[in-house]
């Protein structure tokens, strides 16, 4: 706790031309996805498509459990690594490998997508600073240590306040841009913020136009 409010409180009083070390930034990143003790439930949003699950969060385990069919997928934050497991009746299987590329429940958001390696990238800086819904934010350019992710480089941009994640963007391997996600609001859950609806949408990679929009809704 105390290493959080360290970091946080760097973040936070950091001036405008002396950002923190890239490696500091996705360290706040990281705690603070594991900083949340809910039960929600949630959907999936892709045309006129619905995919109803429920969220689980105990600290650094999050667990998505969707029906018609039974699936479950988790996902552990730690320090060092994340690891993504398909839960089933005889235990946790590790998801990786070509599983990557798999969809979840046939939308835009990857296997890949939620085990967020890139926030683990030792390739990582800071690129300067924006501002998101009147926001102030880092935006950090990280680059994928080997071509086991579909992605060669990705984009994040990081509220300097809270260390939250806005905003990101995923390069494939040829320099295009291919998947955008943006957080469109959030909500307060037991006196702390939490997402309430973020925007996926794959592009095409050659005209860069959206092929597909996903909505991911959290609901109280």
């Amino acid at each position: 706790m105390l290493k959080r409010l360290v970091l946080l409180s760097l973040l936070a009083l950091a001036p405008a031309s002396a950002a923190p070390p890239a490696r500091d930034i996705l360290a706040t990143v990281r705690m603070q996805q594991a900083q949340q003790n809910v039960e929600l439930q949630g959907q999936l949003r892709e045309g006129g498509r619905v995919v109803p699950f429920r969220l689980t969060q105990s600290g650094p385990v999050i667990r998505y459990s969707f029906t018609n069919p039974d699936e479950a997928l988790q996902l552990r934050i730690g320090d060092k690594d994340s690891r993504l497991e398909e839960i089933t009746r005889t235990g946790a299987a590790n998801v990786g490998g070509k599983e990557w590329e798999q969809k979840v429940r046939g939308t835009a958001i990857t296997y890949e997508d939620l085990a967020l390696k890139f926030l683990y990238w030792q390739d990582a800086k800071v690129v300067g600073e924006d501002y998101i819904h009147t926001r102030r934010v880092w935006k950090l350019e990280l680059t994928a240590p080997s071509r086991q992710s579909s992605y060669s480089k990705v984009f994040v941009w990081v509220e300097q306040q809270s260390g939250a994640l806005l905003r990101l963007e995923g390069f494939d391997w040829g320099g295009r841009l291919t998947k955008r996600f943006e957080v469109v609001s959030v909500q307060k859950i037991e006196g702390r913020f939490f997402l309430k609806q973020m925007r996926i949408e794959e592009l095409n990679p050659s005209t860069r136009k959206v092929q597909t929009r996903t909505y991911l809704d959290i609901k109280q």
